[in-house]
C-alpha cells in the first residue's frame, strides 16, 4: 500500500487548509471545542455550511449533477481529516451522509428535485426516526404503524433517541405498513415534515447534560405516500443501505486523531510523570495508528465505487471503543478536577474562562456522553454478530 500523497493530493490538501483558515474563525472553533455531545449544534454548523455552499463543497460525496464535487475517496479523506484538525463543526450529517445517499440510489426524479436542494443549501435539517422503545438493536421489531388511506398514510407510534429532532424540519423514518410474513418484509421508508399536525417532540437530556436526543410521538399523522422511498414493505433494503453510511461510510480517523491530540496535550499539562497514564496513552496511540490503517485500506473499496459493506461494522465497533477509551483517560488525567460540572448548555455560551480551564470542564460531560458510543448507531454486540456472520460465516 502506497501511503504517500500524490502532488495533486498535496495541492488539494493545501487548498483545503487555505479554505478552512477563513471558514473556521476562532469563535466557531471555540464553539466546536466546547461541544460535549456527539454532534455540533445546528446553529454553529450552519455558519460553516454557508461557507461550504459558496465554495461548492457542501455535499462533496455526491455526484456533480446534484451539487457534489466527485472528489476521489482520497480527497474526501483529506478533507475530513483537515476539517478535524481545523476544529470545524460536524455539519449536515443526517442529510448529506444518510438520507442523501438513499435518495440518490432509491429516490424518484420528483423526490430528488424536492429534497436534495435543501440538503445542498443547508436550508433543511434532517433527523432520523429508526429506534423505538423496545426496538433499538432489534430494529425489525419496530411497531410504529402506517395505515394506508388513499394517497396518504396515517402514522401512529413513537420514535426515540431522535438526534436534534427539536431543531429539525424534516425526518426520515421506518414504519410498519404490513404485519404479514417476516418482520423485515412489512417495513417502509418514509419522509415527513416535522411541523405536520400530530407530531410531538419531547426532550431527552443525556448524562452529560446535553439535549441532543428526543422522543417523537405520532398521533394520527397524515403523511403523503409521495414521501415513501422505494416500494411499500421494501424499506428494510433501504434501511440497511443507509446503515452502511451511518456506521462506517464516513471514515472517522481525523476526528478521533484530533480528540487524541487534545488528550496528549492534556496529559502533558496535568500529569506528565504519571507512568500508568503514559502507558495507557501509548497503548491508545498504537490502537489509533492501527485503525487509521484500516480506514485507509477502506479507501480502496470506496475508490472502486463499492459500498463500505461489513467493514462498516468493524469501523463502528473499534472507533466507538477508542472514543470511549480516550475520554476515560482524559478524566483520569485531570483527577479530582473532573468533579467540577457545569450544567448549563451550550458551554460555549455559559463559560467565560481561560481556554485551558474551559477545555478541562468539557472532559466529564464528554466522558459521560461517550458511554453511549457503543450503543448508538448499532450496539457493539450487534456489530460483532454482523461480522461473525458476514466475514466468518458463523
Amino acid at each position: 500500500m502506497d501511503l504517500s500523497l500524490t502532488q495533486d493530493d498535496i495541492k488539494f490538501r493545501d487548498e483545503v487548509r487555505a479554505f478552512l483558515k477563513d471558514a473556521v474563525p476562532p469563535d466557531m472553533k471555540r464553539s466546536q471545542a466546547l461541544t460535549t455531545g456527539f454532534s455540533s449544534e445546528p446553529e454553529v454548523a450552519a455558519g460553516f455550511h454557508k461557507s461550504l455552499v459558496k465554495k461548492g463543497w457542501s455535499v462533496p460525496s455526491w455526484p456533480r449533477q446534484y451539487g457534489g464535487t466527485e472528489w476521489t475517496p482520497v480527497q474526501s479523506y483529506i478533507f475530513d481529516t483537515e476539517c478535524a484538525r481545523a476544529g470545524a463543526p460536524i455539519y449536515n450529517g443526517a442529510g448529506q451522509r444518510m438520507v442523501g445517499p438513499v435518495l440518490l440510489k432509491y429516490g424518484t426524479d420528483a423526490q430528488k428535485q424536492k429534497y436534495l436542494p435543501g440538503i445542498v443549501s443547508g436550508d433543511d435539517h434532517w433527523a432520523q426516526g429508526y429506534s423505538e422503545p423496545g426496538s433499538g438493536s432489534d430494529l425489525a421489531s419496530l411497531k410504529t404503524r402506517a395505515i394506508s388511506d388513499g394517497d396518504d398514510y396515517i402514522v401512529n407510534g413513537q420514535k426515540i433517541w431522535t438526534t436534534f429532532g427539536h431543531k429539525s424540519n424534516r425526518l426520515f423514518a421506518l414504519v410498519r405498513t404490513s404485519t404479514e410474513g417476516k418482520r423485515q418484509e412489512g417495513i417502509s421508508f418514509i419522509l415527513l415534515e416535522m411541523n405536520t399536525p400530530g407530531i410531538t417532540v419531547r426532550p431527552i437530556v443525556g448524562n452529560g447534560g446535553d439535549h441532543e436526543f428526543n422522543e417523537v410521538f405520532f398521533d394520527n399523522v397524515r403523511v403523503p405516500k409521495s414521501g415513501r422511498i422505494g416500494e411499500e414493505n421494501k424499506g428494510w433494503e433501504v434501511a440497511k443501505y443507509l446503515l452502511e453510511f451511518e456506521r462506517g461510510g464516513a471514515l472517522q480517523a481525523g476526528r478521533v486523531r484530533a480528540q487524541f491530540t487534545k488528550l496528549v496535550k492534556l496529559v502533558q499539562a496535568r500529569c506528565p510523570d504519571d507512568q500508568a497514564v503514559i502507558s495507557k496513552l501509548a497503548e491508545l496511540g498504537t490502537d489509533l495508528d492501527a485503525m487509521e490503517m484500516i480506514d485507509i485500506s477502506t479507501l480502496s473499496a470506496l475508490q472502486s465505487g463499492a459500498n463500505p459493506g461489513p467493514v462498516s461494522s468493524l469501523l463502528k465497533l473499534r472507533w466507538s471503543q477508542l472514543r470511549q477509551d480516550i475520554s476515560e483517560l482524559a478524566v483520569d488525567a485531570i483527577g479530582a478536577d473532573a468533579l467540577k460540572f457545569i450544567p448549563e448548555r451550550p458551554l460555549f455560551e455559559s463559560l467565560q474562562l481561560p481556554p485551558d480551564e474551559e477545555e478541562m470542564l468539557t472532559q466529564t460531560p464528554r466522558y459521560l456522553n461517550f458511554r453511549a458510543y457503543t450503543i448508538l448507531g448499532g450496539t457493539s454486540e450487534i456489530q460483532t454478530g454482523i461480522l461473525a456472520k458476514a466475514m466468518l460465516g458463523l
